[in-house]
């Protein structure tokens, strides 16, 4: 279980960007798979008790079923991202079906940064993506999504492998909901009295 993408991983798409260059004690806090009723309103509560802005890679069919929950997102001055319509596997899917997923969620969520669900794609559907967004994949994985982990080692996860420039995942899923709140909180509390401070990409 990788919490930070070896480097071999990395060398694979050397120009996505995986951190933050930066020697500042700053962190980008990332949420994929919204939004989701409940889980994504409660992340925000969580992060305006911290002053805290984050990137929401949200999922188009999603943003569809609940366009309120999407507006929030904005309206409270995060920053959001396309995660695909349907988030689709971009390592099982052809080109021409990967990149229209991708153009079908560009109706529903703004912006030009896009990144790839399972951290899946080839480098076709790389290459023709990075023309209109700048791909971002990410430094330190929480593993909210395990299951068998609790909230407290999702958050050892990432307190333990976060440095300046981090780009930390969550997501704000049904499945991922209990680990995914519990470790936030956590994470927040603990890199807080750190003094990082919590960026939107």
């Amino acid at each position: 279980m990788f919490v930070q993408p070896p480097s071999f991983i990395r060398s694979l798409l050397p120009e996505a960007i995986w951190r933050i260059k930066t020697s500042d004690k700053k962190v980008y806090l990332t949420f994929d798979d919204g939004p989701t009723p409940v889980v994504t309103e409660k992340v925000l509560k969580l992060l305006d008790s911290f002053q805290a802005k984050a990137t929401f890679f949200c999922i188009g069919k999603n943003v569809k079923q609940y366009p309120e929950i999407y507006r929030l997102i904005q309206q409270k001055g995060h920053k959001t991202g396309n995660h695909t319509q349907h988030h689709i596997k971009g390592w099982s899917s052809s080109q021409q079906s990967y990149l229209e997923d991708v153009k079908q969620c560009s109706q529903y969520v703004q912006g030009n940064l896009f990144r790839p669900p399972y951290g899946q794609i080839s480098r076709k559907q790389y290459k023709k993506l990075k023309q209109d967004y700048k791909i971002v994949m990410w430094d330190v994985l929480s593993w909210d999504f395990k299951t068998n982990n609790s909230p407290e080692d999702c958050a050892r996860n990432v307190c333990s492998k976060v440095r300046p420039g981090s780009i930390i995942v969550f997501h704000d899923s049904v499945k991922a909901a209990t680990n995914c709140l519990g470790a936030l909180e956590i994470v927040l509390k603990q890199l807080h009295s750190e003094n990082y401070e919590f960026c939107a990409l």
